[in-house]
């Protein structure tokens, strides 16, 4: 009996043998690679007298992670639900403070202790209970609240072994509810608590004490103490920004960099003076450390709390970086040396540029560069040519006046090749570049770049997609995203292809202090500004174009449209290029667009304004959700599509058609969702769909005649695609250029939708260089995967039977269903968390395409739609061809011998 379950069981895994699929070992991480984030920093508890070091962050990215106080590598990370359900209100660790308020042991023949407590969302409420040295959830209770509007401005805060729930009704009053922290039963005891001074801008929560400014004085409450008295503490001066609480403080604020106490039990050394505070102990006392940025430099000082005198062992002074932004100190903690000589202290910094910082004896230990878990932008930027290469494509563009010259030419720059060899040789040959020291050379096949990544903070990196190494950064203060849910731009001015001239790339942003605009240049190779570097508009931007090409520099000028309807071009040499352009606008509130011409005459730009659409309805209702354009390098290789009868399908190709998405709620359907696809020269409506009962998340993609989006079904509870295709039909209006002033009458349009068993988060084509290769569409899912999927399963004309007009044409039968096989998904197992944008560029090869999806994590790769027909494979027999080829050339010279040999004997006969 034993024997014949063996033999069942080798049975069923040989079975499932054809079931699996998997990349071959050598294959991982060989073509891509992942980079893992936390995001911003939020809250930090630094333990390094624990038995085992630990540094516990909460970020507002809705995570909470264990770093490696060591190295800031990740031990683990939990991503927690998106916000508002995800939003951390509380990180509450056991045994970090001196006060017995902050234990949190479990009673005996229980399990309700913690490591590690958190509070996060509103409606509900959840709070859960962590064990910090797996990461895992120990227990967990939430709470709804009747009023969730009043709850999302909800506070907590943990007092011996209770959990208070503060809801503020501005200008009324507080309402604080207890509860005991493991267990979430209530103690019974809810007060309100009357406060018509409240309001969201001015008030705080530092301790068990709520504080509020009210002009010069601070306005207070203790809300655990059994009386509940207004305290009213006097200030020198209005304060100037926002007040801050200090973590392990009862009642202390901080007022325009210094500490104020409104609890009469708690001292504060006033005379300090700093941007931000922590509190920690050292020798056995409770101290205080503030650190500022002053000219560069971050300054480190501590007082003890009993006496205010300062420790001097913890004073330190060292150089911050630029590109780290101003500094915030987080948390910190002592523990003594290994030499026993005194204690080593380490202080974890959160920064304007979303980094997370650790000093350690006045430098810095690492660093962990978080803004790239919000990344805006990309693009990938081929590398210069090596010197050698540089000098032949000089010699190739010069102008040779006959051949003598030419082979002069060539004569003399071989031999200057040949004498930096052997100088290079002996080694006194001139020393490499930065760029060639750093490996940042262009390859035979284009496929090694540099990837330019802009993020939300204003920090842009030089990311190599081959290893992921950081080759630079940059970091732009006081920037933002413009208005109208508009991100700032990464725009390519000029690319490398132009030697010797430098490539160029422009930031376009909103000065977050005046609201004009801001553009910064500069060198996406080195990282090193030019062509002025940083320079400030006198005005809001409303909209921006990149121009043609100036035949001086080979640099694309950034058509600027500003709030007051004027025009402006930057490289101002550039100007002319803009005669004749067209701009568009879009309000998203309004769902309103309007059309404009551009126009140069006598030195000066003017702008006119040709037309409008309302999408929004009679009342304005509808907003718009999504805008899809189409890439402005992209080649289309085909003009049309060959039917059954070999007759020619010709695809309506606009490059100026542009897809927006609207929607508005609705009494009967719930939701309606609007596409439009828009002429943005003449004005006119292409075509336009409505689908009733479907809701965001939307995706959407727009390439050649087709577009795809995606949206989330609600009659029937499922995401669905739906794919358009556009075709001029049997017949083209004009085969050489397009105007959209005299277009061809209304295309003939093609359309199907699908359902696909995930939620997806992003779309987006795959590219080529000259468009020859097979379309396929990449497709981010909410649970981290990176779907391939070929065009002709979405597309748009699959038959419902399978007739011979599909089968000639290749087309598959329809099925509602897409395919999900485990092969198509890109990333294998290198999940992208929150998955966000997936951006894409072509190589050198034809064949492949570069690909980096951004979320809170990074993951980089190159896929080939149509297989690397232009590449030999990796386990090509080179030993066998080249075998082959001597053998089959010196046959082809002996049969030659021979042959000659033949004819001579007949020619003698």
């Amino acid at each position: 009996m034993l024997g014949i379950n063996v033999l069942a069981g080798i049975s069923i895994a040989l079975l499932l043998l054809s079931t699996c699929s998997a990349l071959y070992e050598d294959q991982i991480k060989k073509f891509d690679w992942r980079s893992v984030h936390v995001g911003a920093l939020k809250q930090s508890r630094v333990d390094l007298n624990h038995f085992q070091p630990r540094l516990l962050v909460s970020t507002h990215e809705d995570v909470v992670a264990f770093l490696c106080p060591k190295t800031g590598s990740i031990l683990w990370r939990q991503v927690l639900e998106q916000k508002p359900r995800g939003d951390i209100k509380l990180l509450q660790v056991s045994g970090f403070s001196v006060d017995s308020s902050d234990t949190a042991a479990a009673p005996i023949g229980t399990n309700l202790g913690f490591d590690m407590l958190t509070v996060q969302g509103h409606a509900p409420a959840l709070v859960r209970g962590w064990n910090t040295n797996i990461g895992t959830i120990e227990w967990e209770w939430s709470i709804m609240p009747l009023n969730s509007e009043k709850a999302q401005d909800a506070l907590w805060f943990y007092s011996n072994s209770i959990l208070y729930h503060i809801v503020p009704a501005w200008r009324s009053h507080l309402e604080v509810t207890a509860y005991f922290a493991s267990s979430g039963h209530s103690t019974g005891s809810t007060s309100k608590i009357m406060a018509s001074w409240i309001t969201r801008e001015s008030c705080t929560l530092s301790g068990t004490f709520y504080v509020c400014v009210d002009s010069k004085q601070l306005i207070s409450l203790d809300l655990v103490s059994k009386s509940t008295q207004v305290i009213r503490t006097a200030l020198e001066s209005e304060p100037q920004g926002k007040i801050e609480a200090v973590e392990g403080l009862n009642g202390v604020v901080i007022v325009d960099g210094k500490l104020v106490s409104v609890n009469k039990d708690q001292a504060v050394c006033g005379a300090l003076q700093g941007s931000s505070y922590a509190v920690g102990s050292f020798n056995y006392r409770k101290i205080v450390v503030s650190a500022d940025l002053t000219s560069g430099n971050l300054k480190i000082n501590a007082a003890y709390l009993d006496n205010c005198s300062p420790v001097s062992e913890l004073q330190q002074t060292l150089q911050f970086p630029e590109h780290f932004g101003i500094p915030t100190l987080n948390s910190f903690d002592c523990k003594l040396k290994r030499s026993g000589d005194g204690k080593s202290c380490m202080f974890v910094f959160s920064t304007s540029s979303e980094s997370i910082v650790a000093v350690q004896q006045g430098k810095v230990r690492w660093s962990r560069e978080e803004s790239l878990a919000n990344v805006i932008d990309s693009q990938f930027m081929d590398l210069p040519l090596a010197d050698t290469e540089g000098t032949l494509e000089s010699e190739m563009k010069g102008k040779a006046g006959d051949i003598a010259s030419a082979f002069l030419r060539r004569i003399s720059t071989q031999a200057v090749q040949i004498r930096s060899l052997f100088l290079h040789v002996i080694g006194l040959g001139p020393p490499p570049t930065d760029t060639q020291r750093a490996g940042l050379v262009r390859d035979s096949f284009g496929l090694h770049k540099i990837l330019v990544l802009l993020t939300r903070s204003g920090k842009i990196f030089g990311i190599d997609n081959i290893s992921g190494k950081h080759h630079w950064q940059l970091y732009l203060p006081k920037v933002n995203a413009f208005d109208n849910a508009e991100q700032m731009h990464l725009i390519v001015q000029r690319t490398s292809k132009h030697f010797p001239l430098q490539p160029l790339c422009a930031i376009v942003a909103k000065n977050s202090i005046n609201g004009n605009g801001v553009l910064y240049r500069f060198n996406p190779i080195t990282g090193q500004a030019t062509e002025g570097g940083l320079l400030h508009l006198d005005f809001k931007i409303k909209q921006l174009s990149l121009l043609a090409e100036t035949e001086k520099d080979f640099v694309k000028g950034i058509l600027i449209f500003d709030a007051s309807n004027q025009v402006h071009v930057y490289p101002q040499h550039a100007t002319p290029l803009a005669d004749g352009m067209y701009l568009y606008t879009a309000d998203v509130k309004s769902a309103q667009l309007e059309g404009y011409f551009v126009k140069y005459a006598g030195g000066k730009l003017s702008c006119t304004h040709i037309w409008n659409a309302r999408l929004g309805g009679h009342h304005s209702e509808q907003q718009i959700i999504a805008v899809a354009g189409k890439n402005p390098i992209e080649h289309v290789h085909s003009q049309g599509r060959v039917l059954g009868d070999r007759s020619v399908l010709y695809k309506y190709i606009n490059p100026n058609l542009v897809a927006f998405v609207t929607q508005a709620p609705d009494a009967t359907h719930k939701s309606v969702l609007n596409l439009y696809l828009v002429d943005v020269v003449s004005g006119s409506v292409i075509f336009s769909m409505t689908h009733r009962k479907v809701r965001a998340p939307l995706s959407i993609v727009h390439s050649e005649n087709w577009l795809a989006y995606s949206y989330f079904n609600e009659k029937v509870r499922r995401t669905e695609i739906t794919t358009i295709e556009l075709y001029e039909g049997k017949a083209q209006a004009n085969s050489s250029v397009w105007s959209s002033l005299t277009a061809p009458p209304m295309p003939l349009v093609e359309r199907q939708s699908y359902i696909i068993p995930a939620i997806v988060e992003a779309l987006r084509e795959t590219i080529t260089e000259r468009g020859i290769t097979n379309k396929h569409v990449l497709i981010g899912t909410a649970s981290g995967s990176i779907i391939e999927m070929p065009w002709h399963l979405l597309d748009p004309r699959r038959p419902i039977a399978s007739t011979t007009q599909g089968r000639e044409e290749g087309a598959i039968p329809y099925i509602p269903e897409l395919p999900l096989p485990t092969e198509s998904h890109i990333n294998y197992n290198q999940t992208v968390a929150r998955l966000r944008n997936i951006y894409t560029a072509p190589s050198g090869l034809e064949s492949t395409c570069l690909v980096v999806a951004t979320g809170l994590d990074l993951f980089v790769t190159r896929v080939a739609p149509s297989k690397t027909f232009d590449l030999l494979k990796e386990d090509f027999d080179y030993i066998l061809i080249s075998i082959v080829l001597v053998a089959l050339t010196s046959g082809s010279l002996i049969v030659k011998h021979l042959a000659s040999r033949k004819l001579l004997k007949q020619a003698w006969k």
